[in-house]
């Protein structure tokens, strides 16, 4: 069965009577004129619908809690869409935990994650009623312990582990393998459990937690890390008499930035994980847990879009043709980290015309700030809309003010209306933190 991950476009894509693209019943041509570009577009049609995938696929294991990662994408109105579709939230910062507090969101359906918390975020969390908190390391342990007695609070933890699996991803949005930064090695798992028993008493452990990584087109990464889990809930069960009754899979289902990309759906890698567990627990002998798993780009990735003006253009002699948009590297700095790959169109080109090789470029003082190589086009000229596809995912959440530019707006569409989520930083925003001591004035 097909998903929304699986889609290039927002499912409420089409071109309306004008040969414009539309999305959410929105012409993108008026969402230009009224907000202007760049624009960050997220069709609500979509974000429910993935978010309601995601919920059908999993409806026969009871002990599931969908947590959406808020690292993809973390403003107060996507959180309370998601918070309304029933989904909790993994933060990785005081600033998401704040976000999503100020949304409305049940805090005790948050889990706190990241390998370097600071004391303040720590106590932040306590302080809000986070659920669980994923611990990360020794030092955390140590430092969250004395917060919590601090507090005179008991903290339910789980521990994040490495579990040693490699997925075929971008070096850098690998996350489980044994060489990362993220988690407690295998090999350290019995030290934090003691350190926890005979010393850190303010902290109640529920369970394992792991991530895999990101973009992930192979399912069996998924039963390996479930077979990696519940073995490891058996041996502490048998050498503790520990009872480990949580697994946090993580997330990273990949999504279709390209024609060529083929993700699996949420139904097929739920099949996996499902049937991984069944096979595990009775291999293992343990009771079925409570899974927490943690979708955040095949979320939120499809809903968005992105729409620029096309600006200068070069011919380079019996070379590229480059054509300049009014943003890149700042708003979607994804293609010059680590080569992420884009599929666009034209948005308000009324007729078939023969296509052109262009390579789009941003508009920063970087030669790196290359968005789309070589993409297939009609002929483009000054003042034509870019509709750039599958951004609603670590576009805006990475965005920057590189060259001191704003900020984009980020508006929602529905039913042919169109909301403000997020409005466009000014030039005062820009300057609003900055500070000139007395003695240079």
């Amino acid at each position: 069965m097909e998903s929304t991950n699986q889609s290039l476009r927002p499912i409420t894509t089409k071109l309306n009577d004008l040969g414009n693209i539309e999305i959410g019943g929105c012409d993108v041509i008026d969402l230009v004129e009224q907000y202007g570009t760049p624009l960050y577009v997220i069709d609500e049609t979509t974000l429910r619908s993935v978010c309601r995938d995601y919920k059908k696929a999993f409806e026969k294991y009871d002990k599931m809690n969908m947590m959406f990662a808020s690292k993809a994408l973390c403003t107060m109105a996507t959180s309370a869409i998601l918070h309304q579709e029933g989904f909790g939230f993994d933060v990785v910062s005081g600033g998401e935990m704040y976000t999503v507090y100020k949304a409305g969101v049940d805090m005790k359906r948050v889990v706190f994650n990241g390998n370097n918390k600071s004391y303040d975020e720590l106590s932040l969390a306590l302080e809000l009623g986070v659920g669980r908190i994923s611990v990360d390391n020794f030092f955390e342990l140590a430092l969250l312990d004395e917060i919590a007695k601090a507090q005179n609070k008991t903290v339910d933890i789980l521990l994040r582990i490495a579990p040693g699996i490699e997925c075929h991803t971008h070096e850098y949005i690998q996350t489980g393998h044994l060489d990362s930064k993220f988690g407690f090695d295998l090999t350290q798992i019995d030290e934090a459990i003691e350190l926890i028993i005979n010393n850190y008493t303010n902290l109640r452990p529920h369970g394992l937690h792991a991530h895999i990584g990101s973009q992930i087109f192979e399912t069996k990464v998924y039963h390996d890390e479930i077979e990696i889990f519940v073995r490891e809930i058996a041996r502490i069960k048998e050498k503790y008499n520990l009872v480990f009754d949580e697994i946090n899979i993580g997330g990273g289902l990949g999504v279709k930035y390209t024609e060529e990309d083929c993700p699996p759906s949420t139904f097929e890698i739920a099949d996996v994980i499902i049937n991984s567990l069944t096979e595990s627990v009775k291999k293992y002998g343990t009771d079925f847990p409570t899974i927490f798993i943690e979708p955040g780009r095949s979320i939120v990735s499809t809903s968005g879009v992105t729409l620029y003006t096309i600006g200068s253009s070069k011919q380079v002699p019996n070379g590229k043709r480059y054509v300049a948009i009014d943003g890149g590297m700042s708003d979607n700095p994804r293609p010059s980290m680590y080569q992420a790959r884009y599929h666009a169109e034209v948005g308000n080109k009324k007729e078939d015309v023969s296509l052109q090789t262009v390579t789009i470029a941003g508009r920063f003082c970087e030669s790196g700030d290359i968005l789309i190589k070589d993409i297939q086009l009609p002929e483009l000229a000054e003042g034509d809309v870019l509709c750039v596809y599958n951004t609603g995912a670590y576009n805006y959440s990475m965005a920057s003010n590189y060259n001191r530019v704003q900020k984009p707006q980020m508006v929602i569409v529905n039913n042919s209306k169109s909301d403000i989520i997020v409005n466009r930083e000014t030039l005062d925003d820009l300057i609003s933190h900055d500070r000139i001591p007395d003695r240079l004035k």
